[in-house]
């Protein structure tokens, strides 16, 4: 595939992805969610593959979140599968017999975050924020937040940063257990590479194993399915429409609860 959006390096074993949208925060679109799919496509199939790191360019962000322009297009029943096929994309990540890590350079909000909940680690620079602000848009976390937070850091404090929106920054993330490590800007890839080498320096097929059993306790299928049909539902009210219109104008949403 020719990839316009990510940035793909290989090299002894590691797959470096970069996503590469800087001028956007590196947000996801329908295009990039579609690339990490294909890169992932690849991962699982290329033997020589054995441990995939995600990151994002530049030091702002990670990913920012979903590219908001293509949420006026919505309704109720393309919002649905908008929520299904992003889910569909992050359990692939989740679910691949190469251990992924993210590594959070910035801003890991919405889809960003998600995606980072998505990898079965994570480094974070001290710069590093998370969040899940959808809420501030009249709609929920339609990429599988729902469900990873609350396994990741418990269902208080995922309550929490779902219902209040509020970002947190990398200490208080590692603090709560979505983090696992902590550094600095210019020690991030390194660490996130140490990392890496000590898991490729392991059996591959006990390390595979290893994921699918760890996964295997917190799968909830109908959960995501929760997810999806409440993602689809918020579509419809004037709540998201009134919090996308926002966003795009740079005011602050007067939410009705309609």
């Amino acid at each position: 595939m020719d990839y316009q959006n990510l940035l793909l390096e290989k090299n002894d074993g590691l797959l470096t992805i970069t996503i590469n949208r800087e001028s956007k925060l590196n947000a996801l679109n329908g295009k990039t969610l579609q690339e990490l799919k294909s890169a992932f496509d690849m991962a699982y199939d290329e033997e020589e593959i054995r441990t995939v790191i995600i990151t994002g360019k530049g030091e702002k962000a990670f990913v920012a979140g979903a590219d908001i322009s293509e949420f006026k297009d919505l309704n109720e029943l393309n919002a649905r599968k908008f929520s299904e096929e992003g889910q569909e994309i992050f359990n692939g990540i989740e679910n691949c017999p190469k251990p992924v890590i993210a590594a959070v350079n910035g801003f890991a909000l919405g889809g960003g975050c998600e995606l980072a909940m998505a990898c079965h680690i994570r480094v974070a620079s001290d710069n590093a924020k998370f969040g899940l602000p959808e809420v501030s848009l009249g709609i929920i976390p339609g990429y599988g937040g729902t469900q990873r937070l609350p396994i990741l850091v418990g269902k208080g404090i995922a309550n929490e940063m779902i219902l209040t929106g509020d970002m947190i920054s990398a200490k208080r993330g590692h603090e709560i257990g979505l983090v696992n490590h902590v550094v600095s800007q210019d020690e991030l890839m390194n660490k996130t590479k140490e990392i890496a080498a000590k898991i490729l320096a392991k059996a591959p097929i006990a390390v595979s194993h290893a994921i699918d059993c760890i996964n295997a306790a917190h799968t909830n299928a109908s959960g995501y399915q929760t997810e999806a049909n409440a993602f689809s539902s918020a579509i419809k009210t004037d709540d998201f429409t009134e919090g996308t219109s926002a966003f795009l104008e740079k005011r602050k949403p007067n939410f009705t609860g309609k």
